[in-house]
């Protein structure tokens, strides 16, 4: 049996034994979707890149530390979703280029139902999206577009619940009064 036809336990295990050709197999299995996590975040194709290959490293080398093998997809998407959260952290922190200012692509976007990918109601929104403030766009591709619910949005952001209810509320509605108006 090839690794390409292994069940992803088989690989997992052979992955803890440092097999190389196993960790590219599931690396190949789970890349585009870990950097378009990233990108989502950060807005930086480059650093998207960075973030998904240091979370894999993380994962492999933390692998004895994931209790149910069948979780492997949810717990490195939460290492990336981590990382990438640090990352925005410390670039807000370091008051670099706010992320509404860098131009981007995100050539598959994960998040959103295949055909609704070239509706342009949804690119209207997503290029809406990336128009409000860094901590709205944040919170709202958390909640909106990976499904996180409040309570792992305030883990994620370190706010308290209330915050994030708010935040949540409050990006909605500037989402809202910015599609009213480009409509109009």
């Amino acid at each position: 049996m090839t690794s390409t036809n292994q069940n992803i336990e088989q690989l997992l295990i052979l992955c803890q034994s440092g097999n190389q050709r196993a960790q590219l197999e599931i690396y190949n299995r789970y890349n585009k979707a870990m950097y378009n996590t990233a990108i989502r975040i950060v807005k930086d194709s480059f650093k998207a890149e960075d973030i998904m290959q240091e979370s894999f490293l993380t994962a492999f080398t933390k692998l004895k530390s994931l209790e149910d093998t069948n979780m492997f997809g949810a717990w490195l998407k939460r290492i990336v979703i981590n990382n990438s959260i640090g990352y925005y952290n410390k670039k807000v922190r370091q008051n670099e280029v706010p992320l509404d200012a860098v131009i981007y692509k995100v050539e598959d976007n994960d998040g959103i139902v295949e055909p609704d990918q070239n509706n342009e109601k949804v690119k209207q929104i997503l290029d809406v999206m990336r128009t409000l403030k860094p901590n709205y766009s944040l919170s709202l591709t958390l909640h909106l577009i990976e499904g996180y619910d409040y309570e792992e949005i305030c883990e994620i952001m370190n706010i308290s619940y209330a915050n994030c209810r708010t935040l949540i509320s409050r990006a909605k509605e500037s989402l809202r009064k910015k599609l009213v108006l480009k409509a109009s």
